[in-house]
């Protein structure tokens, strides 16, 4: 029994430890332009969330009211921040839906433009962008998470 009992608790634990390993897997990351930005014009801001296969992330606009979205709130101070260009996701059926989800697999790029104003007196910006998502694999969904990059640039 009680031999019974360590073997439960083992795979238990390998079970968890495989989760742990799948949801740090997941990773944020991103640029400014190719580093500089100049007073007074717009760059382009990329930010990229990366899920390893397996699994996938629901998108913005997800189709289904149980599902949460992506979202991605790039922040910033003295600086001018564009709406955030979300991707089409692809529409997917899943056993523990009757209808369509529609989700972001591998690497999903967001997109936003900065724009530095004439008279900004810094020589570097930098911009907190969390990404809210919920990973998922056919089966079963984590819970929701946030993971933020911070983006820097040289003004020029």
């Amino acid at each position: 029994m009680k031999q019974r009992f360590s073997r439960l608790l083992f795979v238990a634990a390998v079970i968890a430890i495989a989760g742990l390993a799948e949801a740090n897997a997941q990773s944020v990351s991103g640029s400014i332009a190719n580093g500089t930005v100049t007073r007074g014009k717009a760059a382009r801001a990329t930010v990229y969330l990366s899920l390893p296969g397996g699994l996938h992330a629901n998108s913005n606009r997800p189709g289904s009211e149980y599902a949460i979205p992506t979202t991605v709130r790039p922040a910033a101070r003295g600086i001018r921040l564009g709406a955030v260009s979300y991707p089409r996701g692809k529409n997917r059926k899943f056993s523990f839906s009757n209808d369509t989800i529609n989700v972001y697999e591998g690497r999903t790029a967001f997109t936003f433009t900065v724009t530095v104003p004439a008279n900004y007196k810094g020589n570097s910006i930098t911009i907190r962008v969390p990404i809210k998502y919920q990973a998922c694999t056919d089966e079963v969904c984590h819970p929701p998470t946030t993971k933020t990059v911070n983006l820097s640039a040289r003004v020029l």
